[in-house]
């Protein structure tokens, strides 16, 4: 019992030092690389971590239980989506796609009538105001209530922002979730602490996950409005680190480990 405790302890550690590959750390930083607030970059990293932890015991599992055997080809593939989605995210931060998406599916404010509303959030509570600035009239006019979709549990991130991380979570699991449960079969045989184990592991996917995003927002936080600048810059080094690695790890695996060839070669790692 106290070496399976011991050995669920190194998943948990595993797990936090597995959030810190560079496809992972990449992607989050392309999507925390708008944010301010380092509060919700780690909702982001959580949400990350729990669409990354989602696949891994799924697919996991499925190895575990069922002995179910993934083709190199199909394993290559899984990784290949990572590299593919690393280059859709450095694009969409290049292009400025990324913060046209957010004002689609996450708009601040609705579409009101009159001259314009913004949105303020004072102690946790979101409302709008009314807002002019013209001489004669009143700062904050009028005030009314956010719309439906900005209340709780979307209040602070919006649909969009929570079901983004959800995704590139899911698909970086894909890519690692092979090799974790082949080192879990190697080391515990029972099935029920094998997938103890990936639950294990998830969760210190998930804080890792969230300390790094918190500490990838702290110089986006810091530069703000204050300096807008550098805020630029650190969304277009984002998202180039974000193209140049996603293409990468592209050409290494359609070509290198022959996932376009006729002879594909792959090791889960």
């Amino acid at each position: 019992m106290t070496s399976r405790l011991a050995i669920l302890m190194i998943g948990f550690l595993l797990g936090m030092r597995h959030a810190t590959d560079p496809d992972h750390v990449i992607a989050v930083s392309t999507i925390v690389s708008r944010e301010r607030s380092v509060f919700k970059a780690g909702l982001i990293g959580i949400l990350w971590g729990c669409g990354h932890t989602v696949t891994i015991v799924v697919v996991g599992a499925a190895i575990i239980v069922f002995g179910l055997t993934i083709p190199a080809r199909v394993g290559l593939t899984m990784e290949f989506s990572v590299g593919l989605m690393l280059v859709l995210l450095g694009v969409l931060n290049l292009t400025g796609a990324m913060h046209w998406l957010t004002l689609k599916f996450s708009p601040s404010h609705p579409k009101v009538t009159g001259e314009h509303a913004h949105l303020h959030e004072h102690n946790s509570h979101l409302h709008l105001h009314w807002h002019s600035h013209g001489a004669a009239g009143e700062h904050h006019a009028e005030r009314v209530a956010p719309p439906a979709r900005l209340r709780a549990p979307f209040a602070h991130l919006g649909v969009f922002h929570t079901l983004r991380p959800l995704f590139v979570g899911l698909v970086h699991g894909l890519a690692g979730s092979a090799a974790v449960a082949l080192l879990v079969l190697s080391t515990i045989r029972q099935p029920k602490w094998a997938i103890l184990y990936l639950l294990v592991f998830g969760v210190g996917t998930i804080a890792g996950m969230m300390l790094i995003t918190a500490a990838i927002a702290l110089p986006f936080s810091f530069a703000g409005y204050k300096f807008a600048w550098l805020n630029r810059g650190l969304i277009t080094a984002s998202g180039l680190v974000s193209l140049a690695f996603g293409l990468f790890i592209c050409y290494h695996i359609g070509l290198v480990d022959g996932l376009f060839t006729s002879h594909p070669a792959w090791t889960p790692s």
